[in-house]
């Protein structure tokens, strides 16, 4: 029995992937899932450049909004979720640049060992008073190797993991069952825009998100008294306009620094999926261009786009 198809929508942040799941969900009835781990948060609509109500209104949009800023969201949580809303789908389409998101669905997941509460205090304590680099130095060797020192995230679940149960993360990972690959057919589409466009489009969309209540957002954000750890918080653009809010950075100089690191990150993004194919040669179509938004997107190709999602039906 041939598997059922599900497209992947990738690439960096403001490389339009919104607007293009949106175009193929409206010609081939098909339901938008977020794969974007910050696009979860309810709290972040602005910051995140979630679809509009507007936009969702036109097409089934699943898994945006749906978690407290307060509770993380793990990848085992959001896989599971992904899959029950695919199930339900007529024709999944998966939306974001969470890298590891699409490969959990292709390759499957590692079933990890709950780890106590005080470890993971213990992880967040030290990340916040040393550093993701001095964290990384304390990792048994093996897990150190896999994790780059600037990785807070992923170091702090690996010395959580550590900590609470005195294995290694890689030794787990080994060791542990596999959740499987999902019983689907994959094909991708990629953009892969010019770096130039990209940071053109990043900056440009910022300004639009501080007409858009960005600050606004961020200031009922940090009124949570939230832990400083938790992802929503490192968003990019809140550490910044946290830092206004709090009078320690001019506005003009947080939205430097949010345009900056958010550029920086789009190109680990790019490296990411350059180096992890999102499915096979024949089932992947690379787009270098940026879609929607501030830049006309050629009508030609997007009859190939639609030509390549027909061809794989």
């Amino acid at each position: 029995m041939t598997q059922p198809l599900a497209l992947l929508v990738a690439g960096p942040t403001a490389s339009g992937k919104s607007a293009l799941a949106l175009a193929i969900a409206e010609r081939f009835g098909g339901t938008v899932i977020n794969a974007d781990s910050m696009q979860l948060y309810r709290e972040l609509r602005v910051l995140t450049a979630r679809p509009t109500p507007e936009e969702e209104a036109r097409v089934p949009h699943r898994l945006y909004g749906v978690r407290p800023a307060a509770e993380a969201a793990s990848v085992a949580w959001w896989r599971e979720r992904a899959l029950a809303e695919m199930a339900a789908a007529r024709f999944p389409i998966l939306c974001g640049g969470t890298g590891l998101y699409f490969a959990v669905l292709r390759q499957g997941l590692s079933a990890l060992p709950s780890v106590p509460g005080w470890a993971r205090e213990e992880a967040r304590r030290l990340l916040a008073a040393e550093g993701p680099a001095a964290l990384h130095a304390r990792l048994d060797a093996a897990t150190a190797a896999t994790l780059r020192p600037s990785d807070s995230q992923r170091i702090a679940r690996a010395y959580e993991v550590w900590r609470g149960t005195g294995r290694g993360l890689v030794e787990w990972q080994e060791a542990a069952p596999l959740h499987p690959p999902a019983p689907y057919r994959f094909a991708a589409i990629l953009l892969d825009p010019p770096r130039e466009a990209l940071r053109t489009a990043i900056a440009r969309r910022f300004d639009a998100m501080l007409a858009g209540g960005a600050l606004e957002e961020v200031r009922a954000l940090v009124a949570q008294g939230l832990d400083p750890g938790l992802p929503a918080m490192r968003a990019h653009g809140v550490p910044e306009l946290a830092a206004h809010l709090a009078g320690r950075m001019r506005l003009e100089a947080a939205r430097e620094r949010a345009v900056l690191n958010t550029g920086q990150y789009t190109k680990r993004q790019t490296t990411w999926f350059r180096h992890h194919p999102l499915a096979d040669t024949q089932d992947m179509h690379i787009i270098h261009a940026r879609i929607g938004g501030f830049a006309q997107f050629p009508e030609s190709e997007m009859g190939e786009i639609f030509a390549f999602v027909e061809g794989r039906r």
